[in-house]
Parts: structure tokens; C-alpha cells; sequence
């Protein structure tokens, strides 16, 4: 008899084949902060144009000072003098940096180092205590996109007229307002560009240059390229630099905790949201289910990236506080507290207490003052002297006519400081050497001297092959400008 095999099918294929449907829990949906689709009609565009809406209030007029203070420094430092001469030029030709009388060299790469772990650092201190406040408050590309924003409402008006102004057929009012806003960021991008140039070169002699069309290429191209840089980016890119090409906006959520201080809206409070009557008292509205948001969205129109604060912490955010002082304004007009959007952290709205002395942000502190501790004493102890000594790699030794043994050297003394310098050579550790060449040099500030020299000694009086000594060269005018620099002594 032919068998006939019978799959096996087992309890719960025999229950799924009664039904079609998995059985799903059903839970509360996530609600998810997505774009308008009518304004984003195009998948490649990364956002349509976001109008900010001028504001006023504490933190906004804290940030423009802050602005305005680190654009005076910006502006004034490179046209202060110091003895005779720029106080901060960085001339990357000469391969050398003045900074008010500091001279740094390639060999002072060391330095750098520090000064960008210390800078990194206090980075991290600053973004785990306060959150973005350096992109709010401090960030260049901020600074320079509300300067542009400034024109652009001063010459085309507010936010409605903008809005406005641009869905309307050009005519000879919008053209003389989008032409004078143009002049006005051109001009601003060229005076950056032009300031920021001299950091490298001679600023009064760039200007000069520049304007009677006499600077040299390089120079030139640098202003116009910088100036590109400046408009588009202040003009044009403005929150998509902080959104999509900055990489600080990525990798700061690995610097926050519970307890770090960042722009939120307190939920709890605000909701529901919906518009009510200023005569309607807060229990009145409560009663109704109504929180204190009044669901104006002035938040969103004030804030530079164009997020919705009220849908929770977003990397888009560069806490500058303009959703604050807005939120801030429209609970003045309602009688209302303030704070229903401030910093905060995410345990003080939970109902904690906001822990300030905490393991990671203390840490971060002792690492912080360490590594400034180590760049000052490596400025303190820093010598203005370097000194390489190079033995002649054509002969090992020589014999002279007197039968000494003579070997030779050449010395590579760069002087490091902006003054001249006057150096002493010494040898030591050759008993009953013979130096011929100069003991004594002259070296410009800035400048590489070579001293060729030898040293002859007689045979007699070297125990070994090869003897090490050490050359010092020490400044006349500076007792703390001393090296001391070993080399060899090579016979047979």
C-alpha cells in the first residue's frame, strides 16, 4: 500500500488558521512633531523660508549685549597695536603667530594643542550645565543671522509685511526694499570678511589695498571668498547650518541629563491649550479643561530654527530664549506666571530638585581646571628659544695639521621673541676642547641664525669613540632664555 504523509500541524497553527488577525495591545499614540505638508510640498527642500518675528524681553536683550560685546572685541583686536607693530597677526606665510608679544612658532604646536582641549572642554561644561547656550548666545552664525534679520525687518518691516512683501508682484516698492536689504547684508558680509582677513595680514594696509583695487591676489581672493561664506550663510543657510551641517547639534545630546538647563515648555501647566477670553479667570479656564498656553504659536514664530518648543526637546533647538521672552510677554498680557516656557531641567518639571553638584558636570570641572592649570604653566615655562644642532654628515672627524681631531657642527638658533636678541654659546663636557667660530651671535626677532662652527679636541684626552656633550646658548637680555642642547663627539 502507497503511505500518504500528513503534515503536522501543531496547536497554534491550528488557533492562527481559525483566525486572520494577530492579537495587538493597544496603547496611547506618540505624538510627533511633523512638518505642515502644504508648506513642504517638495521631499528635497529641507524647509520653506521661516519669517522670524521680532521679540522683546530679558533674554533678548541679555543676547544682544552678549553679541555686542563679541563683536567689538571681534572688530577692535586686530587693529590694536603693540610695540610698533599689529597686536594679533597670525601670518601663516611666515609660519609664525603675534599675539601681544607672544610669538608662536610650529614648534609651539604643543600650545595650540592645550588651548583646544581647554576649549573643548569648557565646551563640554558649559553645553552639560546650560545646554546649546553657546549656539543661543554665543555662535557666530547666530550672531551674524539676527544682525541679517535685524536689516531685514528694519528695511522691509515685521514679519507680516515680510510675508507680504514677498508674495507680491515685484514692483518698484519691492524692488527698492529687496535691493537696499542686499546692500545692507553685502556690506556687512565684506566688512567681516575684510576684518576677519586681517587677522592674517596688515589690516590698515588691507583696507587700504583692498578699497583702491591694489591688494594682492591672495588676498583678494580670501576677502571675496569669506564674504560669500557671510552672506550665504547669514542670508540664506541660516538655521539649515545649525540643522543639517554643524555637527554640534548631533553629538550634544551625549553631553545632557536629567538635570542639564534647557528651554522647555512646561506641559503640565499649559495644557490643554486653546484660545479663551482675557476676562476669564484661571479657574475659570481650568474648570473648562484649559491650561495656561493660549495657543497663539508666537513661540514658533519667534524662534530662529522654526521648531515647536511645546512638543518637547529637539536638536533643532539652539536655546537663544526667544520662545521665552515671547511666551514670557503674551502670560504678562493674560496675568498669568511666567515660566510656562524657561530653562529648566527635565527633573524640576518632573516636581525634583535640580541637582547642580553632580559626578559628571564635576568632573568635567576638575578636567577643565586641570588642563587650564597645564596650558598656563606650559605658557609660563614656554622659552622664546629653540636651538637645533646639526653635525656635518659629510666626515665624521678630521685631523688637523696640529694632529688634533676636529668635528663639525652647524647651530640653528631661532629667536622666538619680536625683540633682537643677543646670544652666548658655551661647550660643555669636552675637557681641553678647542671651539673655532663665534661665542657670540646677534639674532632678529623672529628670525633663524646659523652659526657654522667646529670643535677640536686632542686625541689623547677621549676615552671613547663617542663622547656626548652639550651646547649652551643662553640671551644676554633675558636670564631666563637658556637651552641646553647634547650632541656627540665622534674618533675612529
Amino acid at each position: 500500500m502507497r503511505r500518504v504523509k500528513v503534515p503536522y500541524v501543531s496547536r497554534f497553527s491550528q488557533g492562527a488558521a481559525m483566525s486572520d488577525r494577530i492579537p495587538v495591545k493597544d496603547i496611547s499614540p506618540v505624538q510627533v512633531h511633523r512638518p505642515d505638508k502644504s508648506k513642504h510640498n517638495d521631499q528635497y527642500t529641507p524647509r520653506n523660508r521661516i519669517y522670524v518675528r521680532a521679540v522683546k524681553g530679558a533674554l533678548e536683550n541679555f543676547r544682544r549685549f552678549f553679541g555686542l560685546v563679541f563683536l567689538s572685541i571681534f572688530a577692535i583686536l586686530p587693529w590694536l597695536q603693540f610695540e610698533g607693530s599689529q597686536a594679533i597677526l597670525l601670518d601663516i606665510g611666515a609660519q609664525r603667530f603675534q599675539i601681544f608679544g607672544l610669538t608662536l612658532w610650529p614648534q609651539d604646536l604643543t600650545l595650540l594643542a592645550w588651548i583646544f582641549i581647554v576649549a573643548a572642554f569648557a565646551l563640554f561644561f558649559v553645553t552639560t550645565f546650560a545646554g546649546r547656550v553657546w549656539c543661543g548666545f554665543m555662535c557666530p552664525q547666530t550672531t551674524w543671522t539676527f544682525i541679517y534679520i535685524w536689516f531685514e525687518e528694519k528695511i522691509e518691516g515685521s514679519r507680516n509685511k515680510r510675508i507680504k512683501l514677498d508674495e507680491r508682484k515685484m514692483d518698484t516698492d519691492k524692488f527698492i526694499r529687496k535691493t537696499l536689504k542686499h546692500i545692507a547684508w553685502v556690506s556687512v558680509a565684506l566688512l567681516t570678511s575684510l576684518t576677519f582677513v586681517g587677522y592674517f595680514t596688515p589690516i590698515d594696509a588691507l583696507f587700504v589695498d583692498f578699497f583702491t583695487f591694489s591688494s594682492s591676489f591672495w588676498a583678494t581672493v580670501c576677502v571675496l571668498f569669506f564674504a560669500v561664506c557671510t552672506y550665504g550663510n547669514a542670508a540664506y543657510m541660516r538655521e539649515i547650518m545649525c540643522t543639517h551641517i554643524c555637527p554640534y547639534a548631533r553629538f550634544q545630546s551625549a553631553m545632557f541629563d536629567k538635570d542639564t538647563f534647557t528651554v522647555a515648555y512646561d506641559a503640565q501647566r499649559g495644557e490643554q491649550r486653546g484660545p479663551r477670553s482675557r476676562k476669564a479667570t484661571r479657574e475659570q479656564n481650568a474648570a473648562k479643561g484649559l491650561g495656561d498656553c493660549v495657543d497663539c504659536n508666537l513661540c514658533v514664530q519667534v524662534c530662529p530654527t522654526g521648531i515647536d518648543i511645546r512638543n518637547g526637546l529637539q536638536y533643532e533647538c539652539i536655546n537663544c530664549g526667544a520662545c521665552v521672552d515671547a511666551c514670557n510677554g503674551v502670560m504678562d498680557k493674560m496675568n498669568y506666571p511666567k515660566g510656562l516656557i524657561s530653562f529648566t531641567s527635565e527633573t524640576q518639571l518632573a516636581g525634583g530638585q535640580t541637582k547642580i553638584f553632580r559626578p559628571k558636570l564635576m568632573g568635567y570641572a576638575v578636567v577643565l581646571v586641570l588642563m587650564s592649570a597645564l596650558l598656563v604653566f606650559e605658557l609660563l615655562s614656554r622659552v622664546p628659544l629653540e636651538v637645533d644642532v646639526i653635525r656635518d654628515r659629510n666626515a665624521l672627524y678630521r685631523e688637523t695639521n696640529d694632529g688634533l681631531i676636529e668635528n663639525v657642527y652647524t647651530l640653528k638658533i631661532l629667536n622666538k621673541s619680536q625683540h633682537t636678541q643677543h646670544f652666548d654659546i658655551e661647550v660643555n663636557g669636552l675637557e681641553g676642547h678647542r671651539y673655532i667660530g663665534e661665542k657670540s651671535v646677534t639674532v632678529m626677532g623672529g628670525e633663524v641664525y646659523n652659526l657654522p662652527i667646529s670643535i677640536a679636541i686632542d686625541p689623547y684626552q677621549l676615552e671613547d669613540p663617542v663622547t656626548a656633550f652639550s651646547f649652551t646658548i643662553r640671551a644676554q637680555e633675558d636670564e631666563d632664555a637658556v637651552i641646553e642642547q647634547t650632541s656627540k663627539f665622534l674618533y675612529r
